[in-house]
């Protein structure tokens, strides 16, 4: 019995849209780390500390409460507010949004499920 031959490669064909855009996304950076070609930067300013407590403390929610409705583990947020650890950039990013427009983060992660 004989393999049928597929055009293309292996496997091609059975990736969705979002597959196929990573696997672009991945030729693209690998071609820009060989020098083949150039991509656009951005630059963004990276929040500085934040007050992780005041942050939670102005939403009304306990630790736990909060931890779940944003998505974070209750450990980590007590580490945060205990200044054990501090949130990387893009959490403290979250942070500011959730700080700013609590209603708005809910809303697009209640849409989200």
């Amino acid at each position: 019995m004989q393999k049928s031959k597929r055009a293309g490669k292996p496997g091609a064909e059975r990736l969705s849209r979002v597959g196929k855009d990573v696997v672009h996304g991945l030729k693209e950076a690998a071609a820009h780390t060989r020098g083949e070609i150039s991509l656009r930067a951005y630059e963004y300013d990276v929040p500085g500390p934040v007050n992780v407590k005041a942050i939670r403390a102005k939403s009304g929610l306990s630790q736990s409460q909060f931890a779940r409705r944003y998505g974070f583990s209750t450990r980590t947020l007590q580490d945060w507010e205990l200044g054990r650890a501090k949130p990387p950039s893009a959490v403290r990013a979250y942070l500011m949004v959730i700080d700013r427009f609590p209603k708005t983060v809910e809303k697009a992660l209640l849409g989200a499920a």
